[in-house]
């Protein structure tokens, strides 16, 4: 399996994520798309963090800057809302810069990583897009998203993130997902940051996502509403829904953006240590900050793991009915996999007044269960559905395939399904009973019979291929 891992140990903010992608092995020319939508441009550098040579990426703002948002107020430094933090800040995402720099760290503006990534003219004519430009509502930044003709899985993955920080902050404010307005994180870096990061992951072609336990940083920041501890609250309610750990430290200043909370929230799966893998690239995303002596780098890195299982984030979804019909549970379960639900259970249970009721559990995918609870409450007319927190599961590779069993001079096809690790190493081999069954009927063996000899075939000749 082709896996991503990122350590931890300094945080992550937007612009570290796109750096660390980047120096992966990311073709920067995925990252056109969104030049085209917004009046952005990515600027890609070559810097040295304590030692460690990174790649460093900043959003510029081309042609004509407002320097004030929709509602006319100033958005400068230290004043923009939430998000807006002092120059303690570790990184530099949808916070204040500080554009402190060691005299180590050098800076190569012709740099070009994965392929030429040209940039228009000399950089006098650009502003750097932190704290300028629009802030937006969280139904304009979707609008925005869904307008930029994206392949379907990365606008998806995009829309998810930004709902993770949208609900965030609704939850922090006491409001609602369609009232909230951000305020940086809604500006065109910040969904250049987003957008961006989705892009480069889908051109990477990674099929999992993982992370050791994530630095906040500490200490303190100021904020719009006064001074709050480090983390912020709008990154500890993306972390309460995340499923990696967060971890204080090691300095006090904030090294976890909610940018990189949600990205990492969205994609990555926890993890305690780097798992084994057959490493293919490394690499290293730059903060603005110098926080000697550590480096001010998030570390990636891109390999094949060797027979693991596949961790899929999950939610459940269940509600108690009272009064189905058979004719309605007995439909369900089709009609919500149609919906996009990953599995559903019906179960028997006992009720209020002792009446007999049931019980039903769904597993989808966090971006896929306001569509199917919608279904679920259609279909059922129930009035309540819980929603457990984003967690995930472990599932094997599956392979479908047909063997040909020789009974006396005729041949049968029977379908089999092969469970499998992610390097291929088969420990399960499952043969359709309604196939077996037909066989049966035609030949006079035992269904169990017809069964044995699909799933033993199988297993040697997969044995076989793998000599």
């Amino acid at each position: 399996m082709h896996v991503l891992a990122f350590d931890g140990r300094m945080g992550a903010s937007g612009d570290m994520l796109l750096g660390a992608l980047l120096d992966a092995g990311g073709d920067p020319e995925v990252l056109s798309a969104v030049e085209a939508a917004l009046d952005v441009e990515y600027t890609i550098d070559r810097t040295v963090k304590s030692g460690i040579a990174a790649t460093s990426v900043t959003v510029q703002l081309v042609g004509d800057v407002d320097t004030h948002g929709e509602d006319g107020h100033s958005h400068d430094d230290g004043q923009a809302g939430d998000h807006s933090h002092g120059e303690g800040d570790g990184h530099s995402d949808e916070h204040a810069h500080s554009h402190e720099h060691d005299g180590e760290d050098s800076h190569d503006h012709s740099h070009q990583h994965g392929g030429e990534h040209t940039h228009a003219g000399s950089h006098t004519d650009h502003t750097h897009a932190e704290g300028h430009g629009p802030h937006r509502s969280y139904t304009e930044v979707v609008d925005i998203v869904e307008s930029m003709d994206l392949p379907a899985s990365v606008e998806e993955n995009a829309l998810a993130v930004f709902k993770l920080l949208g609900e965030a902050e609704a939850s922090v404010h006491g409001t609602t997902l369609s009232e909230i307005h951000f305020h940086e994180v809604g500006a065109d870096d910040a969904i250049a940051d987003i957008v961006g990061v989705c892009l480069l992951l889908d051109d990477l072609g990674v099929e999992q996502v993982v992370t050791t336990p994530v630095s906040t940083g500490g200490g303190t920041v100021e904020m719009s509403h006064g001074r709050y501890p480090v983390p912020g609250p709008a990154t500890v309610e993306i972390a309460r829904q995340a499923d990696w750990a967060m971890q204080g430290g090691p300095l006090d200043v904030e090294l976890l953006t909610p940018t990189g909370a949600a990205l990492l929230g969205h994609f990555a799966a926890g993890v305690e240590t780097l798992p084994p893998l057959a490493v293919d690239s490394i690499g290293y995303g730059a903060g603005d900050a110098s926080l000697s002596p550590y480096p001010n780098v998030l570390r990636a890195i891109v390999g094949t793991s060797q027979g693991t299982l596949t961790r899929e984030g999950i939610t459940v979804l269940e509600t108690n009915l009272d009064d189905a019909t058979p004719e309605v549970l007995g439909g369900l379960q089709e009609t919500l996999v149609a919906a996009g639900a990953r599995d559903v259970s019906i179960v028997p249970t006992t009720m209020k007044k002792s009446r007999p009721g049931h019980l039903v559990k769904v597993i989808v995918k966090p971006a896929d269960a306001e569509r199917v609870a919608r279904v679920l409450a259609a279909e059922t007319g129930t009035l309540g559905i819980r929603e457990h927190g984003a967690g995930h599961r472990f599932i094997a590779d599956r392979e479908y395939e047909q063997v040909t069993l020789q009974i006396g001079d005729d041949s049968y096809d029977v379908g089999v399904k092969v469970g499998c690790f992610s390097d291929g190493t088969v420990f399960d081999v499952s043969a359709e009973y309604d196939d077996a069954q037909a066989v049966a009927r035609e030949t006079s063996l035992a269904t169990r019979d017809v069964l044995r000899r699909a799933e033993q075939q199988t297993f040697e000749e997969r044995s076989s291929d793998s000599n």
